[in-house]
């Protein structure tokens, strides 16, 4: 069975190609450690793979054999729209990178659903209406969850998507969505991504969750890459440790691995070393 690349070259030699089809992996990590550059460098080089064969082998090389390209990638966002996350690939890796890749991903933005029942301003958000028809599509939104659902329903099925991200959802918990609704929602993605094939990634900020938010998280998904900042002397490094990934994990077992040293580059996010049980 073909895996779904990760598409950091390094990594996805490790893991035999990638993920296995119908996973959902939770990125988790501190602030500014690399878990939102590897989300970018996902949906960018597997774009790339299918879009510019030139710019593709530049950055990451060759696909393993047992590596095969999404169809689509597809990006969801909570809170920003196209432009401000163009803008974000820009400045996480080199222009002509970012360019191709935004013209290949196909942007999914819930800002609407997921803002309106807060007390921010319409217009930050949607704009002003044009003509009576764009207000009566405005009204006609179901909450966030729903429609995060729906999206999926529509459009997961043997594809990449990357939803940006869980954190959003945990900061708006209300009256109206509660934790315990998130959570059904990630348990039941992981059912239905079974079906789906393709490769889900969810992104959070492991700072805005409590300790027992966090294993809920990480029972609900296939596997999760935890992302943190580690100190020596003077300076800081980022590194990246497979907590838990069904399939995958005993490959990395089996090669002694027990963490990897990032860094972030033109490339976006990439490997550069991996530390062995000695």
């Amino acid at each position: 069975m073909s895996n779904v690349p990760f598409g950091v070259a390094r990594l996805d030699s490790i893991l035999g190609g990638g993920a296995p089809p119908g996973s959902v992996v939770l990125l988790s990590g501190e602030s500014g450690a690399g878990a939102r550059e590897f989300l970018y460098t996902s949906a960018a080089m597997n774009v790339l793979a299918r879009d510019d064969e030139e710019l593709f082998d530049l950055y990451y090389g060759e696909l393993e054999d047992s590596s095969e390209v999404p169809p689509e990638v597809h990006y969801v966002s909570f809170t920003s729209g196209k432009a401000a996350i163009e803008r974000e690939l820009g400045y996480t890796m080199a222009d002509e990178i970012a360019a191709a890749a935004a013209e290949g991903i196909r942007f999914a933005d819930l800002s609407t659903p997921y803002f309106q029942l807060s007390p921010i301003p319409r217009d930050w958000y949607h704009g002003e209406p044009s003509t009576i028809g764009d207000l009566g599509e405005r009204e006609r939104h179901g909450d966030v969850l729903s429609e995060l659902g729906e999206y999926l329903s529509r459009h997961a099925t043997g594809n990449l998507v990357v939803i940006d991200s869980v954190t959003d959802l945990v900061s708006s918990i209300s009256e109206e969505m509660g934790w315990n609704d998130i959570a059904m929602v990630m348990k039941g993605l992981k059912k239905a991504a079974h079906h789906w094939g393709g490769l889900i990634l969810l992104l959070v900020n492991e700072d805005t969750l409590t300790d027992t938010e966090r294993g809920i998280l990480m029972d609900a998904v296939s596997g999760t890459f935890r992302f943190t900042w580690e100190t020596g002397g003077s300076q800081r490094a980022r590194t990246m440790v497979v907590r838990e990934f069904r399939g995958v994990l005993s490959r990395l077992e089996e090669e002694n691995i027990i963490r990897f040293e990032t860094e972030i580059h033109e490339g976006g996010f990439d490997v550069t070393d991996v530390r062995k049980i000695r």
